[in-house]
């Protein structure tokens, strides 16, 4: 089977119209196809402008094209409680890459660069437009799952938290080409914006799928709380970026998060009400995410200690 055959390209456009009910029909098999079987699938016709997207891919690279002295001048602020801002990997990590962290548009956290002079106002753009395919992806996914419309959108309604993060990977050299290590998000949906170079790879039968770049298209993948949400009924897919040699790689990662606060468990629709066993523990959102971040800045000797949503694992 083909990577094509395996990743689905699904078109939203019956969604920005009404009466296009087959349209939407279609739409929401393949969704619930791919989720429920390798987490990812790309979209067209997404209300996010092509025309944005090429800006966006463009303020990017001539940011991570300059001098290390004017990168650094958009580092988080010393004290922050979010590494806003802009980072780079530690020599010692197996992942190469650089990037900029920010958050929505009216958040005091951001560290945003002046230079390019039209960087803000492309990212503050394209983070608006994000949030909005991600919305609507996520009310599809809670229709896909069988639960009201608007379900996910009151369990997850504060958009605060979410977070998106230019990334720069450098090419492969002759001994490494990992860009980005092998894992899974841990939030709900993550929409990603790639360049012509690609290197974006998801893991499925214990095989690598490379998922082809194409103009115009965005791909988006289920995360963890989703897939504890519905006691795994759909997936969070494995997934890493591999460098290619002669070719640095450019993109945009958007995380659709929850608030700190919110208490993540197995839905009863899913679990106690159907008569199965909840296959997860109760947790706190930012517990687990403090959890992963100890993963980058502390990471353990052996793989298999890396902390996983299976850390919350019950066993039946």
């Amino acid at each position: 089977m083909s990577n094509l055959d395996m990743i689905p390209t699904v078109d939203l456009s019956p969604f920005f119209t009404s009466g296009d009910n087959e349209g939407k029909k279609n739409a929401k098999n393949l969704i619930h196809q791919a989720c429920s079987t390798y987490g990812f699938f790309q979209v067209v016709n997404h209300g996010v402008p092509i025309e944005l997207m090429t800006r966006a891919r463009e303020v990017s690279k001539t940011f991570f094209e300059f001098p290390d002295e004017e990168k650094l001048k958009s580092s988080p602020a010393s004290g922050s409680p979010l590494p806003a801002g802009y980072n780079k990997q530690p020599e010692h990590l197996a992942d190469k890459n650089e990037y900029l962290m920010m958050f929505p548009p009216k958040s005091t956290f951001n560290v945003l660069p002046t230079n390019p002079s039209e960087f803000k106002e492309v990212v503050e753009d394209l983070f608006s437009s994000f949030i909005k395919t991600a919305q609507l992806l996520e009310a599809i996914v809670a229709e896909c799952l069988g639960l009201p419309i608007n379900f996910l959108q009151k369990f997850n309604d504060d958009r605060n938290w979410d977070l998106m993060v230019a990334l720069h990977y450098f090419q492969a050299t002759d001994i490494e080409n990992v860009g980005n290590s092998e894992h899974e998000d841990g939030n709900l949906i993550t929409i990603l914006l790639q360049d012509e170079v690609g290197g974006l790879e998801v893991r499925k039968d214990g095989e690598w799928i490379p998922v082809t770049p194409t103009e115009g298209t965005l791909i988006v993948n289920i995360g963890d709380i989703v897939q504890v949400l519905s006691n795994d009924k759909y997936k969070s897919a494995t997934h890493r970026v591999v460098r290619t040699k002669g070719r640095d790689r450019y993109s945009y990662a958007f995380f659709y998060n929850l608030q700190p606060e919110k208490w993540v468990e197995p839905l009863p629709e899913f679990s106690t009400s159907i008569g199965e066993s909840p296959k997860y523990k109760r947790f706190l959102y930012k517990d687990y995410q403090a959890l992963r971040m100890r993963n980058k800045t502390h990471p353990p000797s052996r793989s298999e200690d890396v902390i996983n949503i299976t850390h919350y694992s019950i066993a039946n």
